[in-house]
C-alpha cells in the first residue's frame, strides 16, 4: 500500500490543496491496496474528495455524498448556525435546495424542531438527502412546489443554499465544482439570484408572522438580496463570518400582516 508520503506527492502535484488532509482521509477510507490507488488516481484526476469517500465532514457530522451530489461548503456551516439559532422548540424548519441535506441534518441535531423538512429538484439529490435524513421528510420538486399543503402557513424558518453563481462565472469555477457536481446546484442565473429571488418571494405564504428566512449569498449580491427581503414584507439583515468567507441574509416575516 502507497505511504502517506506519496500520495501527498501525487495530489499535491494534481493541485490539491490540502494533499495532506486529504491523504489521510484517502488512507483511512480505503478498504485495500487496489481501492485506495483507485481512489487517489479518482481525486488526481478531479473527482471532489467527498464523492470518492461517499460522506463530508459538516459541524461535526458526517453527511453522506452520493456521485453526482453537490458537496456540502464548509461555509455553509455558517448557514446552519444560523437556521439553529432561529429555531426555537418546537419548530417547523425548512431546508430549500436541500441537495445531501446537510443543513437539515444540522438543525436535526443541534435545535429543539419539532419538524425538519428539506427540499431539492435534483432527483439525486432528493435519494442523498434521504440516507441522512427521515424519508418521508425530504421532498422531490421546484422549491416551494415540492412541499406538503399542510405546511403553508405554519413554517417558523426557510433556510436555503439556493445557487447563486453568475452562468458566466459558472465556467470560471474549479473543475471538480462544474465537472462533477448538477449545474442546477451551481448556476444562478445572469446576475446569480434567479433562484434566491423566488426563495424569498414565495416564503411568505409558508411562514408564520414573524417567521425567519435564511438564504446563502455572496458578498457582493448581498446589499442587493437584502434589498428584495424588504420588498417582500421583511425586516433584513447581511449576517457574515469572515473567518470562513460566508454571507447570508436574515430576515424576520412583518408580524404584523393579514
Amino acid at each position: 500500500m502507497p505511504d502517506a508520503s506519496d500520495i501527498v506527492a501525487v495530489l499535491r502535484a494534481a493541485g490539491c490543496v490540502f494533499a495532506e488532509d486529504e491523504a489521510a482521509v484517502l488512507l483511512a477510507e480505503a478498504p485495500s491496496p487496489d481501492a485506495l490507488a483507485a481512489m487517489v488516481a479518482r481525486r488526481a484526476a478531479g473527482d471532489p474528495l467527498e464523492q470518492i469517500v461517499g460522506w463530508a465532514g459538516f459541524r461535526g457530522l458526517r453527511v453522506v455524498v452520493e456521485p453526482g451530489v453537490f458537496v456540502p461548503r464548509q461555509r455553509t456551516s455558517f448557514l446552519a448556525g444560523l437556521a439553529v439559532a432561529a429555531t426555537r422548540d418546537g419548530a417547523t424548519v425548512v431546508d430549500m435546495c436541500c441537495g445531501a441535506g446537510a443543513v437539515a441534518l444540522a438543525v436535526r441535531v443541534e435545535s429543539g424542531a419539532a419538524q425538519v423538512h428539506a427540499a431539492d429538484v435534483d432527483p439525486a439529490a432528493v435519494a442523498c438527502a434521504r440516507r441522512n435524513l427521515p424519508p418521508a421528510t425530504v421532498h422531490q420538486g421546484d422549491l416551494y412546489a415540492a412541499l406538503p399543503p399542510d405546511l403553508r402557513g405554519r413554517v417558523d424558518v426557510v433556510v436555503a443554499n439556493a445557487p447563486y453563481v453568475p452562468t458566466a462565472a459558472v465556467a470560471l469555477m474549479p473543475p471538480e465544482a462544474r465537472l462533477h457536481e448538477p449545474m442546477v446546484a451551481l448556476d444562478g442565473g445572469g446576475d446569480g439570484l434567479d433562484i434566491a429571488r423566488r426563495v424569498v418571494a414565495g416564503a411568505p405564504q409558508w411562514l408564520v408572522a414573524g417567521g425567519v428566512l435564511l438564504v446563502e449569498t455572496s458578498d457582493e449580491q448581498a446589499s442587493v438580496l437584502r434589498d428584495l427581503f424588504v420588498r417582500n414584507g421583511f425586516a433584513a439583515s447581511v449576517e457574515s463570518d469572515d473567518e470562513i468567507g460566508a454571507t447570508a441574509v436574515r430576515g424576520v416575516l412583518d408580524g404584523r400582516r393579514g
